[in-house]
Parts: C-alpha cells; structure tokens; sequence
C-alpha cells in the first residue's frame, strides 16, 4: 500500500473514533459501569499483521521509526512451534525458545525409558546431549502474498454461497499448485490465510524445519508453578519456558542470520515491548447476533463437557497417576478458564453494552457511504442464520461429537461409517479417511474411555430428552452408564485385525455386524448426516455474510483496524505496566522472593511445591525479576512468544494473560488486558543458579 493511501486511511480511521465518542456519549450517560461503555480506539486490537506493518502507528505511539528491514527482522526471527504455539530463534546457531506448556506438547517423547521429565526437567548439558523430538516442526514465514482480488474474481463465478466457497477453495488449490512451481517458492510450505472474516486474502510461503531437537525443559512443578490455582492470574511465579535446537539438512546446528538477541536486563516500567507471534482465534469483528449465539448456545455446551470430562479424568488418574492424563487435564481445565472467562465478559452488559455501540457506528457508516449503503441487510440475515443455527446446535453437536467428548472406540466407528458412506468417485478423501483411522491406536485406558461414553449418552440425554428417537433406541431402557458398560464388553473394536476390516466394508455391513459401539454410530448417521448438510448451508451462509462485513470494514477504516487472530504471524505493541485488582495494585514485575514465599506459605505442598535443587537458594536469584505484565494483546497461540524491545532484543517470553484478558476473545480493554510473560533475567538466573546450564547461559548471552 503506498503512503498516500495509509495515510488517507488513517485520516478516516481518526475521524471514525472522534465520531463513535461523540455518537455513543448519550448512551453511555445512563449507563451504571465501572469502564466506558462507548467503544474504545483499540476494542479490536492491536494484532497487525505484516502484510500491513504499522509503521507509521509505531512512530507517533513511541517515538522510533522502524523501517522494512526492522519488521523483516522480527518477522524472520519468529517461528510459529508445530501448529499449536510460537516461538522464536534466540542465538545464530538455531537457539528455539518456547514455553514449557508447548514443549509438553512434543518435548515428553525425547523421554527415555526411566527417566521423568516432569519431575526433573532435562537439560542437555553438551550439544551431543539434544534430543530430537520426532514428528517436531517449526515454520519460518519467509513469504507473502495478496492473492484477494483473484480469490474473489474466481469465487464471483458462482451464485450461491455454498458454490462460491467451494470455488474459493478451487482457487486455493490452483494457486498453491501454481506458486509451488514458481523458483522463489519452491520447497515452501504454502498456505491461504484469511483476514477480516474473509475480507482479504493472502498467500503465505513457510521454511519448516523437521529436525528439531530438545535442549532444556525445567521441571513442571516450574513450568507450571500453581498449577490451575495460578492460571490465568498475576502475580506469577512460573518458569513457563523452553529451549530446543533446529539442526540443519548436514546434521548440525543450523546457522541462522536472524534471531532476538537476549537482553537479561529485561524491559522498565513503561517501557515499549513488542510481542511476535502467532495468536490462535478472536472474534472481535463478530455481530451482536453472534455473540449472543456465543452466550446463550455455543460455550455453555462446550463448558459443560469439558467440566464432565476433566472431573472424570482427576477422579481416574487419582489411581493411575498417570503423567499423560495430567496434561490432559491440565488442558481440560486450562480451556474451562478460558471458555469461562469469556463467556462471564459475553454476560457483562458493559461490555456488551460497547460491542452494540460499535455495531450501531459501524451501520451508520455504512448507510453514509454510498458504494456501501445497499448492504445493510446483511446483519439482518446473519441473525437470522444464527437463529437457525440456534435451533440445531445442540441436537448437531451430540449426535456428531468427537472422540474426544464421545470415547475414542465410537469416534473409530463413526470413521468407518463416514468411509462407508463417502461418495465412490471420491477416492482421494476416502483414502484419506482411511489412512487417518488406520493411524488411531486402541485407547490406552480403556476402562475410562467406557467412563467418556456413558458421559456422552447422558450428555445426549439431558439435551435431546427421553423421548427422542435416538435417544430411546440407543438407551433402551437402561441407563448411560450401563450401556456403555455393555457395548465395551462386547465391542470388537478394541481389536486390530477387526478395526482394518472395518474400513472395507459398506454401511448395510456395518450394522449386521451387530456390533453394540457400531450400531451406536449406525443409528446416529443418518440423522447427524441430515443435520450436518442443513448446518453446512447455515455455516455457508453466515461465511458469505461475515465476509462482505470484513470488506466493508476495510473498505471504511483500512488497515488501521487490524484482522481477527487466524494463527497467522502478528506483531503487537504495549508497554510494562502494573494494574488495579481485588482491591489492590498489581506490580509490573515479580521476583523470585515471591516464588518460595508461595511455597512456603502453602506448607511446600503441590501445585506450590518446588524441587530439592531449590532449597537454598543465593541472594541474586531471590532479587531477581521472575515474572511480569504488559498491556500486549494477547490470546491462544501467542504462547511462545518472545517478547523483544525496540532494538529487537529478548527481554521476555509471553506465557499467560490475567483473568481479566479471558473477554479479549471478543473485545479488547487495554486498562484491564494484560499479557503475563517470563522474565529474560528470570531464564538467566535460573538457568545459572539453579540448573548449573552453563552453557545455554552462554550462548543466550553470547559469551562463547
């Protein structure tokens, strides 16, 4: 985008919140909140992508001036950690720093048999030492394209919603299989990101890097310091962070000219920091329409089975103190938090009160533009869709629940329906199908796996009642606990000779197997199959619409408002900064004094409890800064950021925003949002005084 038209954008943008102040200040007078109710200047954040780095913005907010090279830097210095956090280089010989929770992820399968990760920790004392992590991957964005106005021109030659998005995926393929051939482009990973709701669209090109291997992981009793007590809130005291090493095609460290150099003095009080990542998914550009779908349908559902699931799997692994199903629930109860935290900011009418009033400018806006003014029935369809949608949630999300919420052996049995009913012509998704199912193990407890389908049989109960046809021919008289009961005792599905077979066989087969787990799946076919074509329309439709909004949205304020979260490369700019809470004030950073404060306080008892090698501790490393916040705008999959200033140095590493960011899913409040990182200094002083890592405090430091 040239200078001129940034600018002229920015123009519009300014006078759009001088506007919004003065329409909504009526509205705000009646209204009894603790915060403003008009909308705010950053209500959608601050997650620019680096198609449209914020140069200008960044310049007049903190008075540097960085130019392309510096957002190159930053931009080839970030990686995005396999497909579920970020993480960066942080030394010229493929130094990777993430936190420790993604390094649970993959790092525990470096693990040898007699050793124990998550009570000791690792730490590759020689570079011989590293362990690679099979199946491990990290991604380098290294090109960019806009492909937006080829997109829609091709998906323009359809009608109907459902045939353009077909079209655009058409599209997809053809220019991914065009730019594969193209010098510059080859040997990329490519792939179609989407911004403003599918308002623009662009081309990204990855480097991934298959040999990475495992240099430093704390215990979890650190990196996950409180354990759920803890999560999501500040004060913190959690080592959240880990190192690994990308090697090169030659077997040795790879020599990488870009990465964050790290600075253990960390950031001051008021100081600007920039967080590089990858952010999962935001909603903030959804309707008033969507957001009550949200409320009222969507997370109370989700919520409750992800509350029956995690009290099932603590009450299990009360006996098999297994450390496979720690991670599973510490996951259970991580997105309980989550889930919770934004549905209580979708029940606050403050903040409700400020979406409806963005709505309401946004429309104006519209209705004053001329070339967009015969638009603005489309807020009246998506609520009309999400209505619809409504009225099947429930009944769609039970009878097709995955194995995750419905037991691993039925979502097996559902594969092999779906396999059975894919169309003949399609060979390749049915091959594709296949070779995902014949890749799933025998769940490993079997006995909770049982425990997770008498759960999904009373889930479907309580949402479809007793009289429903599904729910009488799959109950039958007896209770969920006892059907399940029967149908592991008598299912094959555990073997897997009977599993293969499966996959060969067409629907009217599967049924006569008389298999109790697969006439479960047989009978929900084909009405989930019924319901899912009416719910794919609806998700069509409500596609089709958010996506003339996202362009309208960009044809009125341009770049100045950046795109929700789509786990693609983002920068983010705040400043260190302490808050009020609970009555009290929060400091901008925690030492490590804090940290065996909590340990003794909670009588050196778990999730507060600290590893021998902590007993003791010098005088250097208690004064040191451990955690701290800044006003960056966060969410899932930032995890694993590092957090640099403006000379592009390390001065922390994102891990966890306070409760009070969980609403930022939706909306974004700079004086409550608050992103909670690891110190720089903190890594050093523990890494030199506690794990003796002498040489990773060197080269972090650049003494060789």
């Amino acid at each position: 985008m040239d200078q001129k038209l940034r600018r002229l954008m920015e123009k519009a943008f300014v006078a759009f919140i001088l506007s919004v102040f003065s329409f909504s200040a009526l509205m705000a007078q009646n209204t009894t909140c603790d915060q403003p109710t008009e909308p705010g200047l950053f209500d959608m954040g601050k997650m620019w992508t680096f198609d449209f780095p914020p140069a200008d913005y960044f310049r007049t907010t903190y008075n540097f001036s960085p130019d392309q090279k510096w957002f190159e830097e930053a931009r080839l210095s970030a990686l995005r950690f396999a497909s579920y956090c970020s993480a960066s280089f942080v030394s010229a010989d493929g130094l990777v720093m993430t936190n420790h929770h993604c390094a649970r992820e993959s790092g525990y399968d470096a693990q040898r048999p007699g050793e124990n990760f998550n009570e000791y920790g690792f730490y590759a004392p020689k570079l011989g030492d590293e362990r690679k992590v099979e199946g491990l991957f990290v991604d380098q964005l290294v090109k960019m394209e806009d492909i937006t106005d080829r997109v829609f021109t091709s998906m323009a030659k359809e009608t109907t919603d459902a045939a353009q998005l077909a079209q655009r995926d058409k599209e997809y393929a053809a220019i991914k299989k065009e730019y594969a051939e193209k010098a510059e482009w080859k040997g990329l990973e490519l792939q179609t990101v989407q911004f403003y709701q599918g308002g623009r669209f662009a081309l990204y090109g990855f480097k991934r890097y298959n040999d990475v291997r495992l240099v430093f992981m704390p215990e979890v009793h650190l990196g996950f310091f409180g354990g759920d007590y803890d999560n999501f809130t500040y004060p913190r005291y959690d080592l959240d962070f880990s190192f690994f090493r990308v090697y090169g095609d030659d077997g040795k460290p790879l020599k990488t000219a870009h990465y964050f150099k790290f600075n253990p003095k960390g950031a001051a009080e008021g100081d600007a920091v920039f967080v590089v990542g990858n952010p999962g998914t935001t909603r903030r550009m959804s309707t008033m329409s969507d957001l009550e779908f949200y409320r009222d349908k969507q997370f109370p559902y989700i919520l409750k089975a992800l509350k029956n699931l995690s009290l099932l799997n603590q009450k299990y692994n009360e006996k098999a103190k297994s450390d496979s199903l720690i991670n599973v629930i510490f996951g259970y109860e991580n997105s309980i938090k989550a889930y919770g935290g934004q549905l209580s900011g979708l029940k606050d009418p403050c903040l409700m009160t400020r979406k409806a009033e963005f709505e309401k400018k946004f429309k104006a806006d519209v209705q004053n533009k001329p070339s967009l003014n015969s638009n603005l029935w489309i807020w009246d369809e998506i609520a009309k869709s999400n209505t619809e949608l409504s009225s099947v949630y429930n009944e769609f999300s039970v009878l097709g629940q995955s194995s995750t919420f419905a037991g691993q052996l039925l979502g097996y049995a559902r594969g092999a329906i779906n396999v059975a009913l894919a169309k003949k012509g399609d060979a390749g998704r049915m091959e594709g199908m296949k070779k995902r199912l014949a890749n799933q193990q025998v769940p490993k407890y079997i006995d909770l796996d049982q425990q997770v389908l008498a759960i999904y049989l009373q889930m479907t109960l309580d949402n479809l009642g007793e009289n429903d046809p599904f729910v009488k021919a799959a109950l039958n008289g007896k209770t969920p606990a006892e059907v399940a009961e029967y149908a592991y005792r008598n299912t094959k599905l555990s073997d897997p000779q009977f599993r293969a077979e499966l996959l060969t066989k067409d629907s009217a087969a599967l049924w006569n197997l008389n298999d109790p787990i697969i006439n479960l799946a047989c009978l929900a076919a084909p009405r989930y199959n019924a319901l899912n074509v009416k719910y794919t329309e609806l998700q069509a439709k409500l596609f089709a619409y958010r996506s003339k909004l996202g362009r309208m949205l960009f044809d009125l304020y341009g770049t100045q408002i950046p795109p929700d979260a789509t786990f693609s490369l983002r920068i983010n700019d705040g400043v260190v900064k302490g808050y009020e809470y609970n009555g009290t004030i929060a400091p901008p950073n925690t030492t490590f004094f804090g940290l065996y404060d909590r340990y003794y306080s909670f009588n050196k008892k778990a999730p507060f409890y600290l590893p021998k090698r902590w007993e003791n501790p010098s005088a250097e490393l208690l004064k040191t800064p451990m955690n701290f916040v800044t006003t960056n705008d966060i969410i899932g999959g930032n995890s694993g950021s590092p957090m640099v200033n403006k000379d592009l140095e390390v001065v922390g590493l994102v891990f966890d925003g306070n409760i009070e960011s969980l609403p930022g899913s939706f909306i974004f409040i700079p004086d409550k949002n608050r992103a909670v990182g690891v110190h720089s200094g903190g890594m050093i002083a523990a890494l030199k005084y506690i794990y003796k890592a002498n040489r990773l405090v060197n080269e972090l430091t650049g003494k060789k």
